[in-house]
């Protein structure tokens, strides 16, 4: 009997992004952004709710050497350059978002309506990851 394909995912049940200074970057996701912290490894990870996500932010340099735990199979992971997150949010709060990201001193570096009329604006955190607030109808129009 062949065997059945099981159905796609659903949604990611975590993200992850990179940063060589860890304690920089999990105070601008804390503080700017407002996330909860729920777990940290100092000098390796924080991780973030993020709604029904967790934001993982690794240090680049420690998940390379795999696991900080030798009793959980994590294989090494990393990556190179700039990451990218995009959050979801309504019109409206995306303009609250680039009024408190210019009030934090976080700089808006694109404020774009796509064909479709769904807006998206786009700054960096401090690891240089390129994050992004976007209207959910950017990709699904229905909403």
């Amino acid at each position: 009997m062949p065997q059945q394909t099981p159905a796609p995912p659903r949604a990611p049940l975590e993200c992850a992004l990179y940063a060589s200074n860890l304690a920089e970057c999990a105070a601008f996701y804390a503080g700017v952004l407002g996330l909860e912290e729920i777990a940290r490894v100092e000098e390796r990870h924080h991780f973030f709710r993020l709604g029904e996500v967790v934001l993982l932010l690794f240090s680049p340099e420690a998940t390379l050497l795999g696991s900080s735990n030798p009793s959980l199979p994590v294989p090494p992971h990393g990556a190179t350059g700039a990451g990218h997150l995009c959050f979801s949010a309504t019109a409206a709060e995306i303009h609250a978002w680039k009024d408190h990201l210019e009030a934090q001193g976080v700089p808006v570096e694109a404020d774009f309506h796509w064909p479709n009329g769904a807006r998206s604006i786009y700054f960096r955190d401090p690891a240089g990851n390129s994050l992004e607030f976007a209207e959910p109808r950017l990709w699904f129009p229905e909403t």
